[in-house]
């Protein structure tokens, strides 16, 4: 049987179960809201782990692709002996091979160049990169790279070109052509 209450006499479970009902809803509002940042804590990581992962395989694409262009300098005697030359004593090639040395040069500073646009953009490891930039020193320096730079600067982008041209020459220029002090012909 239902008894009727005055307005000013409220039944003591209405007062619970409006209290119960703020409580859940403060509750899940609590929840929702960690579990919200215990989602953003989760996606950084997983956003830290790709970036780190894609810097590592960007770093083993720029070791590979300086090794393939230097590849065949190893393998073939005569195209490491046009490179050889080429980087001291441009005069000493025939017109064919100093050709072949341009094509050779072009496909070096283009690996570069990537390695380059790499570091720029953050993928790249400082210290990976601080060995490449000194390698890239002694070779830009060499003559024959020198005097290719000088009639192709234009098929290189205009940052690694600025980048290049700010570049010290070492005080002792080392490439394959001057590492053992003595240029074999």
């Amino acid at each position: 049987m239902l008894t009727k209450r005055s307005s000013n006499q409220p039944f003591a479970c209405d007062i619970t179960r409006e209290m119960n009902w703020e409580a859940i809803t403060a509750i899940s509002q609590l929840v929702s809201s960690i579990a919200v940042v215990l989602s953003v804590l989760y996606l950084g990581i997983q956003v830290h782990r790709s970036t780190r992962v894609a810097r590592l395989a960007t770093q083993d694409a720029a070791a590979t692709a300086l090794r393939d262009v230097t590849k065949p300098f190893m393998e073939n005697a005569e195209v490491e002996r046009i490179w050889r030359i080429g980087l001291e004593d441009l005069s000493a090639l025939s017109p064919e091979d100093r050709a072949r040395f341009f094509h050779a040069t072009y496909q070096f500073l283009k690996a570069f160049e990537t390695i380059h646009f790499h570091y720029v953009y953050g993928l790249m490891d400082r210290q990976l990169w601080e060995g490449w930039r000194g390698l890239l020193r002694h070779y830009v320096a060499a003559p024959g790279i020198a005097h290719y730079w000088k009639l192709r600067p234009e098929v290189f982008s205009e940052r690694f070109r600025k980048f290049v041209d700010t570049l010290e020459p070492p005080a002792e220029q080392r490439t394959v052509g001057t590492l053992f002090g003595e240029e074999q012909k």
